[in-house]
Parts: C-alpha cells; sequence; structure tokens
C-alpha cells in the first residue's frame, strides 16, 4: 500500500486535552518533512486553526494553522453551495467567524438556516427560536453529532436533541461520520481516497467516516475505542496500532501484508 496523504484525528490521537500524546510531534513532524499532504481534523468546532496552532504549540508541537480543518469550516464550506445566506447559529465565534467568511448574515428573522455547533451558554430562548425556525421550514444543519466531550459536557449533537424532538426534524450533520467532511477534507489536500489513510481513535466517528470514503484506516488505542469494541463493529479498520508512536507511514504501511 501506498500512502500520499493524511487525515489524523486531534483527541486522542495528537493530544490529550493541552497535553501532547507522546510521539505525536514526532508522528507529524516526519509527514511535514515528508511534505506529504496532511490534514488534522476535528469535530470540535469552536476553535479556529490559529487557535488550534496555539494549542499545539503549547504543548510543545509545531505544526501550521493551514493544516487544520474543523467540522466549522467544513459547515461553511458544505453551505457555500447551498441556496439561502440567513441563518440563526447556535455557537461560538469560531463557527461564526467561518459562516461571516462564507457571505452569511447572522439573524434571527426569517432565516433560512439553522445552524447548531457547541455553546456553553445555550438556553432555554435559543431552544425555542431554533426548533420554531425548523418547523416553519428553515433547514437544520450541525457541525458534528458528538453528544458530549470529556466529563459529560454537552456537545453539538445534545444541543440538537431537543430541537429535533420540538420540531420533529433532524439536521444535516456535517462533521464525521459524515463522508461529507472527508471528502471536504480530500478536496482541501487535492487529494485522492484511495492514497489517504485516516488515523483516529474512535471508531464511530473516524473508523467509520473513512470506511464510508473509502479511505484505509488506522485504529490508535491511545483513545476512545479499545480492542474490545472492535467485536461491536460490523467493519473493521485495516490497521491497528498502540498510538501514533508506533507508526511509520514510510516504512511499515508497505511492508505490510496482512490486515486485521
Amino acid at each position: 500500500m501506498t500512502i500520499k496523504s493524511v487525515i489524523c484525528d486531534i483527541d486522542g490521537v495528537l493530544m490529550h486535552d493541552n497535553t501532547a500524546i507522546p510521539g505525536a510531534q514526532e508522528f507529524l513532524q516526519r509527514i511535514l518533512q515528508k511534505e506529504m499532504p496532511l490534514v488534522v481534523l476535528t469535530n470540535y468546532p469552536s476553535q479556529t486553526a490559529q487557535d488550534l496552532a496555539n494549542r499545539f504549540a503549547s504543548a510543545g508541537v509545531e505544526v501550521p494553522d493551514s493544516v487544520f480543518y474543523t467540522s466549522a469550516m467544513a459547515t461553511a464550506d458544505f453551505l457555500r453551495r447551498q441556496e439561502g445566506k440567513k441563518a440563526y447559529v447556535i455557537g461560538e465565534g469560531a463557527l461564526i467567524h467561518e459562516l461571516y467568511k462564507a457571505g452569511f448574515t447572522i439573524t434571527d428573522v426569517n432565516s433560512d438556516f439553522v445552524i447548531v455547533g457547541e455553546t456553553r451558554s445555550f438556553n432555554w430562548d435559543m431552544m425555542h427560536k431554533a426548533a420554531f425556525f425548523v418547523a416553519s421550514g428553515a433547514r437544520f444543519i450541525a457541525t458534528n453529532p458528538d453528544t458530549h466531550a470529556r466529563g459529560f459536557v454537552p456537545a453539538c449533537g445534545a444541543l440538537c436533541a431537543g430541537i429535533e424532538t420540538i420540531s420533529g426534524r433532524r439536521p444535516f450533520y456535517v462533521g464525521k461520520p459524515s463522508p461529507y467532511i472527508m471528502r471536504a477534507a480530500l478536496n482541501k489536500m487535492q487529494a485522492h481516497s484511495e492514497e489517504t489513510v485516516i488515523v483516529g481513535d474512535n471508531l464511530r466517528t473516524d473508523i467509520l467516516a473513512g470506511f464510508q470514503a473509502g479511505l484505509e484506516t488506522v485504529l490508535v488505542l491511545s483513545g476512545v475505542s479499545t480492542l474490545s469494541d472492535i467485536d461491536a463493529m460490523p467493519f473493521r479498520p485495516d490497521w491497528i496500532y498502540p498510538s501514533v508512536a508506533d507508526i511509520d507511514l514510510f516504512k511499515c504501511f508497505p511492508r505490510m501484508t496482512r490486515r486485521i
């Protein structure tokens, strides 16, 4: 197998909160030094690319902000292709920034879209307005389906649940495991799925997204999913490693002939 480009998840793969996972710096630097196209992909919509680069730098991992791609960026890219430019938004600065760049007007009057990301200020009024707009015909878009972060902090999918129950309409989720965000990441790199690998720690998001988009998949056991979780899945990762410290894309992959 010849790998020419890489998509890599963040949390559980490269970082634990604000601490780098051992080997993350070396893994990324090998890719960058070989000038291999790279996207560091996250479902988390509340940080800009520069925020993420700063977060990595604070942990001792130096990567350019140009490699980061978030569900907020993918949502804005998706919406550029749609009709309508008025949106009621539940989310924070990074999502709103991307929507402004895409030419959107943020409003709570006659909205074409209800767009949900993540925010700690979610309240009854937001749920009411969003459900009313969706029930009245606004298109319901969400950055990612994750229901919670560490410590059971509510995430986008949890915020959408009440809106969906009230309005009777489900959102279109842009983030993993949607194949859309994978195609968007490939387009960002100008890469092809059959020559790209995704490295992730979550079978239900990273690996499923890669599988659905036709990528080679690498599961690392430094985050969410464990070996015992694999038997419960109807699909399998192509490769399994303890962590990114054990992956050498330039040596291991071409030699390996047996898949999990």
